[in-house]
């Protein structure tokens, strides 16, 4: 493969991706999420529990760690380990942020009851690509990523949905900063090492 291949491919791939960034629909659902962030972690000092699987797993882990990193209590619970007893980690004030393409991954759809099962009526937002499935039946606030195609050669690997997913998350992440009032004090405290740290601090 030669460069002008790779150069012409990357060009496609980019311009594919930010156009599916911007198309994310944006519905009253947002603030409704935020509100139920704000609520559940810093009125009723639970805690935001994200889960996913394969994946849409490792940015709900990645939404989770940026949360903590900034003022808003979360964990990752993975679907699967939560049959096996990590469901234990949810407590009643807690809401959830759930993630799947489709709105159809099993695990997912089984953890909600078991979640439900636990502690009734825990407040559940979803990141999907599929506003009318089962999932997002189940939610109190759905946050649709526009299903555009994915990039991968075969269109079925998560390339485009994983990056709109992120974006949503960042969104998430941003208002619940700014409805906190979260400052570059509090940002230092959760940062004592590396450069993050000592930019937060003024010492670079």
């Amino acid at each position: 493969m030669n460069a002008d291949t790779i150069h012409s491919s990357m060009r496609a791939i980019l311009d594919a991706e930010s156009a599916a960034v911007a198309a994310i629909p944006v519905t009253d659902d947002y603030v409704r999420a935020v509100e139920l962030i704000v609520g559940h972690t810093h009125s009723l000092r639970g805690k935001l529990v994200t889960s996913g699987m394969g994946k849409a797993g490792q940015i709900a882990m990645n939404i989770a760690t940026t949360f903590c990193s900034t003022g808003t209590p979360a964990v990752y619970l993975h679907p699967s380990e939560a049959q096996h007893g990590d469901l234990g980690v949810l407590a009643p004030d807690d809401v959830l942020l759930l993630i799947s393409n489709s709105g159809k991954t099993r695990e997912i759809l089984e953890l909600v009851d078991l979640a439900e099962g636990l502690y009734a009526g825990l407040p559940v937002i979803v990141i999907t690509g599929a506003p009318d499935s089962p999932l997002a039946q189940r939610a109190d606030a759905v946050l649709p990523t526009g299903a555009a195609p994915e990039v991968c050669t075969l269109g079925l690997t998560p390339t485009t949905s994983t990056t709109v997913m992120t974006v949503i998350g960042d969104v998430l992440v941003v208002n619940v900063m700014r409805e906190i009032g979260f400052t570059r004090q509090e940002y230092a405290k959760r940062h004592h090492g590396g450069y993050l740290g000592t930019a937060a601090r003024g010492e670079v």
